[in-house]
Parts: structure tokens; sequence; C-alpha cells
């Protein structure tokens, strides 16, 4: 449980977006987009508030016109998380939010128009020391490589990035993201494998428009899951058609699996039978509710028979393990305790809680002896 994770990691370079490093030996960060009306301040801000909540490093916010690149500085004023401006064609908004404190320009270099206007754009990302993510999407390739291949294809994307980075190669600007998505599962992994060994910036992954909340979670999973398996990946935004927070979930529940991160609470649960001693799935739903804002690291495992549940418990740092007339409780894989079912999770739940203040007690601990 315990054991690191045994990818190997593609060697990217290394680029910083607000406070947070992505590449390198960054952790991998997760980020979501707003979908919000920019021009509605509070409603932004209470939206990337509520992602930051979740545990997102970044936060994507589109900024359409000038007007919104205004109230985008209003935004980034209100938040501490990282922010990155999603800009299209009109090269004069990226200059303002350069001016306004972005973090990050999410803008490809090939549809802002003539060399002069993308030199501006460098030459303000340069000045402020601000990063820019080319990103490559299946649904909007240019039309010469529409007609070209006849249909997306990996290939496509790929040289359709190749292009947008070589705009930056020339003016000697190499810190940059690249993200080639589509949502095409196999489509993706082709086009992030072939173009992990072609650059060394870091690569922004997704499945892009993979579907609602349970089959884009899947698609994502599995599309994700498979070039995270390589090594390949810095940062991560998995696509849904939902509520952004979910995004930011999933995403860390997919990186947790990998043992890639380690955010949050580890949930080991059984699917429940009939040889459960209490009710797992009811369980299951109220603790991950109630413990959303738990961002030390933990692994709890909740089995609900002795069958697996004190093997899955002696690995974890808490585990429930269903019993009769009681449920054993281990902590640090030992016996210490019974839990009966009248309040099985209020009781579960504090044990859970102080553990994560012991935990977080150590780790404080550490930062004051390092200082």
């Amino acid at each position: 449980m315990h054991a690191p994770s045994p990818i190997k990691r593609r060697h990217s370079r290394q680029i910083q977006v607000g406070n947070v490093a992505v590449g390198g030996d960054a952790p991998i960060a997760v980020q979501s987009m707003t979908n919000t009306n920019t021009l509605d301040v509070a409603a932004t801000v209470a939206q990337i508030q509520q992602l930051e909540k979740a545990g997102a490093d970044i936060v994507r916010v589109s900024v359409p016109d000038m007007d919104a690149a205004e109230t985008f500085g209003q935004i980034k004023k209100l938040v501490n998380v990282p922010l990155v401006a999603d800009i299209h064609f009109d090269y004069k908004i990226a200059l303002r939010v350069a001016e306004l404190g972005v973090d990050c320009l999410r803008i490809n270099p090939g549809n802002i128009g003539r060399e002069d206007r993308v030199r501006a754009v460098v030459s303000a990302a340069r000045d402020h020391g601000i990063p820019i993510r080319i990103g490559v999407n299946a649904g909007s390739l240019e039309k010469d490589l529409q007609k070209k291949y006849g249909e997306p294809t990996p290939a496509a994307l790929v040289e359709s990035a190749m292009r947008h980075i070589d705009y930056l190669d020339r003016l000697d600007f190499p810190d940059f993201k690249v993200s080639v998505k589509a949502s095409d599962v196999f489509m993706a992994v082709a086009a992030y494998r072939d173009l992990a060994a072609r650059i060394e910036q870091p690569l922004h992954l997704g499945i892009t428009e993979a579907g609602g909340l349970r089959s884009g979670t899947v698609k994502s999973s599995i599309g994700l899951g498979m070039l995270l398996m390589d090594g390949i990946g810095d940062t991560i935004r998995v696509s849904l058609a939902a509520d952004p927070v979910e995004e930011i979930k999933v995403g860390f529940d997919m990186l947790r699996s990998l043992k890639l991160r380690s955010k949050g609470i580890n949930f080991i649960a059984c699917p429940s039978c009939s040889r459960q001693n209490f009710d797992v799935i009811d369980t299951m739903n109220q603790l991950e509710e109630r413990l959303e804002d738990v961002m030390t690291p933990l692994n709890v495992s909740v089995i609900g028979c002795v069958v697996n549940g004190p093997g899955e418990a002696k690995e974890t740092d808490i585990g429930l393990t269903g019993g009769s007339p009681a449920n054993l409780v281990y902590i640090d894989g030992k016996p210490a305790s019974k839990l009966r079912n009248d309040h099985l999770v209020d009781d579960l739940e504090q044990l859970i809680r102080e553990k994560v203040r012991e935990k977080q007690q150590q780790q404080d601990d550490m930062i004051a002896r390092s200082v």
C-alpha cells in the first residue's frame, strides 16, 4: 500500500505556472476550467474557490474578448490558485491579461495572425515570466491539415502541434507546454506518444469532450491511464460534461490509483455482498461526502466482513472490518477498537479526523525541524 509507484516518468523541461511547477520532477498537476460567464466576477470567483477547495492546482478561465480580459484582472486579485487565460485569435487580449497578472497563456501562435503579433505575445510572456500552453484539438485542426489528412489523425494532431512549436522555437521561447487532445482514445494516445518523443517540454494530458460524468470518467481513465503508465504527462484535465469539481475529484482518484499523487484520502472498499455486517455502500457514500475537505494523504479501508477485511486493514492507516456483534477498527495495521453499527459513520469519521490531525502535526514538525 505504501510502496512507491513503479512508473518511470518521462523527463521534461520544468516550467512555472504561478507557484505551481509543471514538468521535471514536480507532481503531476490537476486542473479544470470554469464554465461560468467570465464577465460574472462573483460566480467565476466562487467556482474557482470551489475548485481550489477540491484540490485544483491550476484553473483555466475563458477570455474571449477585451471586456472579459478586464474582468479577468479583477478575478485574479480575488483568488489564490494559478489562472490560465484561454485565448483565441486576438493577440491583444493576451497582451492585456499578461499585464493583469495571468499565470499562463493558452494560445496557439498559428491562429493569432502575423509574425509581428506572435512576436508581441511571446515578448510579453517573456517579460512577465509567463509560460504558454499550445493546445491542439482534433475538432479544430487547420483547414489545410484537414484537406491533407482527410480527417483528424494522430499525425495531423502532431503536425499541427509542431507548427505552433516552430513559432516559439524561432523566437527562442522554450517555456511552454503542449496538448494534443482528441475525443477518440486511440487517436489521443497515439498523438501524445509521438509528440513525447519529439520535444522536451511538459505535456498537458486530456481526452477532450470525453462525455458525461460516468462515461467521461471511464474514457478519460483509459486514455490518460495508458499515457500515465508510459510515464507521459505533467498536468492533466479530465474533461467532463459535469460540475468542474468532479473533474478534480476524478483526476486525483486517477493519480492516486497509479501512486503518482497522494493528496487526500485513498479509500479501499469492498463492493459489498451478503457477508457484510454493515451497509458498506451507504457508509462509503457518507464518508466520501463528509471527508471531501481532507487533503492530507491517508489510506482508509472499509471492508464489510472478516474474509478480506483484516488483510486490507493491516496495510492501511485506518481499517474497518465488519464483525458481529461489533466491527473491528485497525489503526496503523493493529487492532485498536470496536464500533457498533448505531453510530458507525460518526465514530469512524472521528477516528479518521484524529488520524489526519496526527499526520498533519507530524508533517508540520518535520518542516519545522528542517528549517
